[in-house]
């Protein structure tokens, strides 16, 4: 210490350095050379994983495209996607052209004829030219006449939306005498018929049996027949055997069989019908082949008939057993609970009528003999009765709390083909009814209402512009700046919309930009079935049976006593009824349990694709504008017509 400048002070407080400074490291030419070895090992393998995903996915997307081309189209189906296709070549042009003018700096409003400098400048300028003087004022036009649509679809949503409120407000529903029948008396009930439409529901036909012999109804006031126009003769031996077992219980039961699958699903009925025993019932109810009522349905609904003659059709609401089974499912629940809880309840309340849904439903076979029984000649034979019994008079009840349980389509296929029939039937039905309404004898609101709102507004005007505003429009004037959508056309009026889609079904909001999305997805396949339908094309007469899973559903908790008796005496029955007649029809079935099933193929959808490419286009066209919303509307819209294009929607499949 006498000597301080010997030594070095070091404050503990202070921001100085260590007091072991590390020694510092030499350079090792080895450990340098095995890093770079590392790394270059690392991004070779990147490379090659790359490489390998990227002719992986080439190779998938070829066996699709192969597959596909197995099944190739009618080539009366292709128009649109031959014009779809052309629209996609002209984008792609316009936004080449585009992208050289933005690079060479070309100022196109100051170019005069003698400043041109090459072909390629000329063709440009060509292009607008011919761009301003007769695409932009027809496009325009198109743009306006839409958005009037937009508009008028958007006030009738809304409108239904106040009605729907004000019943909620006022506890609007129909009434019902408790105790209509005497519960000690079975001979005061009225004589029930429950027919069971199926073809090849190998999947569903015990459960919508079960549910029918489950149904609390005296027995000698009841028939449940079975309308099976399978035409798999495996499928037929064990819908058979069901019936015969349900029949051994002492089920007033009958099974049905056509040879011969004409009229599809109204054929059935109709044939159902012409039966000399349906004389002596008063009522029938339909479900079909994966619909499961609880056991009180009949006593909920078949009441609100007494001392009501004028009323032909008491409708009940659908449930859903997979809607939480993967997102098309979800976005289907949505749809259907606004159709239900909002379109149905309210007409049914104000008007006394709305579009029978096929099933969960039940008729006063009186009416449906008034207006002329079951027609083949559209694929929507319940919305045919619904609207001739209407024009005879008959009035509508719906029940929002009365529901049945039933199953969604859960592959994108099977979902498509149903929305292919839900909306090619009903332009058909339009050409075929619209004399009949004109000439009718009901009241001028009746008829204004059947024409320009069920019929034009929801059905026809709908699917028009949704697929041309929002697929066709809306990327095409990124290309063509004459015409210019506005913001709220574009965002704020579809989410106003959605939002209130999904009032019904609260659970779902976190889907609202999904179900937007795929809404306009659909469209595609809506407006393509709502053409055929109105111009009579062939694939508006195709009738498919949407694929079931057989979903498992609360209200088999009921039968689980019996089917566990059926289970452990299923053996002892089976040995007793076989015969020596009887052995080829086990060997059969024994035969059908052990058969695996195929494996399933994805699909490529080429309108969706092609959709999805031209929405991409027009994503990649609105950066050089600096569209910031379309934007992100055209890049998200693309990517989900991409995904559905591919079938990655929904069940998958390999």
């Amino acid at each position: 210490m006498d000597n301080p400048n010997n030594y070095s002070v070091l404050d503990i407080n202070g921001d100085g350095q260590s007091v072991f400074p590390e020694k510092p490291k030499s350079k090792n030419t080895k450990q340098f050379a095995w890093v770079l070895l590392l790394r270059a090992h690392r991004a070779v393998s990147c490379f090659s994983w790359l490489g390998t995903s990227f002719f992986a996915i080439l190779a998938a997307a070829r066996k699709r495209i192969v597959f596909s081309r197995r099944k190739e189209e009618p080539k009366n189906r292709g128009r649109l996607l031959r014009i779809v296709k052309l629209l996609l070549l002209v984008s792609m042009s316009a936004l080449v052209l585009d992208v050289i003018a933005h690079l060479k700096g070309w100022n196109l409003g100051l170019i005069q004829p003698f400043e041109i400098r090459s072909s390629l400048h000329w063709s440009y300028l060509a292009w607008l030219s011919f761009r301003a003087d007769f695409i932009a004022p027809m496009a325009t036009t198109i743009s306006k006449s839409c958005i009037v649509l937009f508009l008028v679809q958007s006030l009738d949503r809304i409108l239904l939306c106040f009605g729907w409120f004000w019943i909620k407000y006022k506890n609007l529903k129909p009434m019902v005498e408790e105790n209509a029948y005497d519960p000690e008396d079975s001979s005061g009930f009225p004589m029930v018929i429950v027919q069971i439409p199926m073809c090849n529901e190998r999947e569903v036909y015990a459960h919508s049996i079960s549910a029918a012999c489950q149904l609390d109804w005296p027995s000698d006031r009841l028939l449940i027949q079975v309308l099976d126009d399978s035409d798999e003769e495996t499928t037929e031996l064990l819908i058979r055997e069901e019936v015969s077992a349900w029949k051994q219980k002492g089920v007033n039961i009958i099974y049905r069989h056509r040879l011969i699958r004409t009229g599809y699903k109204a054929g059935n009925l109709k044939s159902a019908m012409a039966c000399d025993y349906i004389k002596d019932y008063e009522f029938v109810a339909i479900f079909d082949a994966d619909f499961q009522p609880n056991p009180d349905f009949l006593k909920l609904t078949i009441p609100h008939f007494k001392d009501n003659p004028e009323l032909g059709l008491v409708q009940a609401r659908w449930s859903f057993v997979n809607k939480d089974e993967n997102l098309l499912t979800r976005l289907q629940n949505i749809n259907l609970s606004f159709h239900f809880e909002v379109e149905q309840q309210v007409n049914g309340i104000f008007l006394n009528f709305f579009g029978f849904n096929g099933t969960a439903g039940v008729w006063r076979i009186k009416a449906l003999e008034d207006s002329g029984g079951w027609l083949e000649r559209t694929t929507v034979e319940d919305m045919d009765i619904a609207v001739r019994a209407h024009l005879n008079g008959w009035k509508f009840i719906f029940l929002n709390d009365v529901r049945a349980l039933c199953e969604l389509p859960e592959s994108y296929e099977a979902y498509k083909k149903q929305q292919h029939r839900w909306h090619s039937g009903p332009m058909q039905l339009f050409r075929l009814c619209l004399p009949s309404i004109i000439t009718s004898k009901i009241s001028i609101w009746k008829k204004a209402n059947l024409i320009f709102l069920f019929f034009l507004l929801r059905k026809l005007i709908l699917p028009f512009y949704s697929f041309t505003l929002f697929c066709i429009i809306l990327p095409l004037t990124m290309f063509i700046p004459e015409v210019e959508l506005p913001t709220w056309v574009i965002c704020y009026l579809p989410i106003l919309m959605s939002l209130l889609n999904i009032l019904p079904a609260p659970k779902s909001f976190p889907f609202l930009v999904p179900y937007l999305l795929f809404e306009n997805t659909m469209s595609v396949t809506k407006f393509n079935a709502m053409v055929s339908g109105l111009f009579q094309m062939g694939s508006a007469y195709e009738w498919d049976v949407t694929k079931k899973t057989g979903r498992s559903s609360e209200s088999d908790l009921l039968g689980m006593a019996e089917v566990a008796l059926k289970s452990s005496n299923q053996q002892k029955l089976h040995d007793r009824r076989v015969s020596e007649s009887d052995l080829a029809v086990s060997i059969k079935l024994h035969k059908h349990e052990k058969i695996p099933l195929r494996n399933k193929k994805n699909k490529l959808y080429r309108k969706e694709l092609v959709l999805a490419f031209l929405l991409l286009t027009a994503s990649a066209r609105s950066l050089l504008s600096a569209h910031g919303l379309h934007f992100y509307f055209l890049l998200f819209q693309g990517l989900s017509f991409l995904v559905v294009g591919l079938d990655l929607i929904g069940e998958q499949m390999h």
